[in-house]
């Protein structure tokens, strides 16, 4: 159930299905996704503006505590198929959003092939950080 008349960051949850399986992601701190475009601009002679936006696929993140070496692993596991000539499948990413009237929207993003961009920094007593970036090829709702 939403938490206000308006979405917070605790009414989005996360599901990762990378080439091998679950990936189950400990302490997400934080998600994002931005949709890809490409952008065609048509100035007629008649000085009329034309526009399009061509879908290009989606891009995002996420940030999280590291609470375990799944993320690691994933990404380890991906770079040993590769190294052997293996060819690495893409991923599906699901994202499920509790709305406001108690509804939850479900969107699927496709073709999904992961990075980590930030395997972490491990200093003393603090917690370790790490960022792991996407892109998936589509996203609809289902």
């Amino acid at each position: 159930m939403a938490s206000n008349t308006f979405s917070v960051g605790r009414d989005c949850q996360l599901v990762v299905m990378g080439p091998y399986g679950r990936i189950d992601l400990t302490h997400v701190t934080g998600f994002e996704a931005r949709q890809l475009t490409t952008a065609i601009r048509v100035d007629r002679i008649d000085g009329t503006q034309l526009a399009a936006e061509l879908p290009k696929g989606w891009d995002g993140h996420f940030e999280m505590e590291r609470g375990g070496p799944a993320v690691d692993d994933f990404i380890s596991r991906i770079e040993a198929a590769y190294n052997a000539g293996s060819q690495v499948a893409a991923g599906t990413l699901y994202q499920y959003v509790a709305e406001a009237d108690g509804s939850v929207s479900t969107y699927q993003f496709d073709g999904v092939v992961f990075k980590l961009a930030h395997a972490g920094a491990w200093k003393g007593d603090q917690s370790v950080k790490q960022k792991l970036e996407f892109f998936g090829s589509s996203r609809r709702r289902i």
